[in-house]
């Protein structure tokens, strides 16, 4: 549970959870084998995130600067 509760956290320098950095989607319990995603998309979102999260982290970069 301990886990689970830091996975989901969402930091306020990047806006996302580090779940969500990291694999592009939140953490859950469950798993749904029935829902599938093309790798394509996969990398795409991934992507998306991992430049949403370069950006919040260079403005908060900044802002310490200042």
């Amino acid at each position: 549970m301990a886990e689970f509760a830091i996975d989901n956290k969402v930091y306020s320098a990047i806006k996302i959870s580090l779940f969500m950095a990291n694999y592009g989607r939140e953490s859950r319990m469950e798993v749904n084998i029935r829902k599938k995603e093309k790798v394509v998309d996969f990398g795409e979102r991934m992507k998306k995130v991992q430049k949403e999260a370069e950006a919040a982290l260079k403005k908060v970069q900044e802002d310490i600067k200042r």
